[in-house]
């Protein structure tokens, strides 16, 4: 069964940093793709915010957030965790955030919502002036 376990959301100062841990279980092969994704009060849909291919580290990220954000993975038999690492915090970057795996592999970068069926539950994020 296929577990996704989300840590690290709090609430920081504009300019500050976080690093979120997405601890997940279940499976154990490298192809796969881990994403995080974030939502704000208000936004019709999930935005994606970083994706990692698990079998080469390939990674991808949002504009807003290039530079800014790391994703990255710590892969243990049986247990995978993955970051996000959050520098340079913004009032905009206030949202919910929630890791994503799809378990198979794909060509191109996958970057929707619907792309991916195993979700954790979220964690908060807060950033004020």
């Amino acid at each position: 069964q296929v577990q996704l376990v989300e840590t690290g959301g709090r609430s920081v100062q504009a300019g500050g940093s976080l690093r979120l841990s997405c601890t997940s279980s279940g499976f154990t092969d490298a192809n796969y793709f881990e994403a995080w994704f974030r939502q704000a009060p208000g936004m019709k849909e999930r935005e994606v915010i970083a994706v990692i291919y698990a079998g080469n580290e390939n990674t991808a990220y949002t504009d807003s957030v290039k530079g800014r954000f790391t994703i990255s993975q710590d892969r243990k038999l049986g247990k995978n965790t993955f970051y996000l690492q959050m520098d340079g915090l913004k009032i905009e970057d206030t949202a919910m955030y929630y890791c994503a795996a799809l378990l198979e592999y794909r060509r191109a970068m996958p970057t929707r919502p619907t792309d991916y069926p195993y979700w954790g539950q979220g964690t908060q994020v807060t950033v004020s002036s």
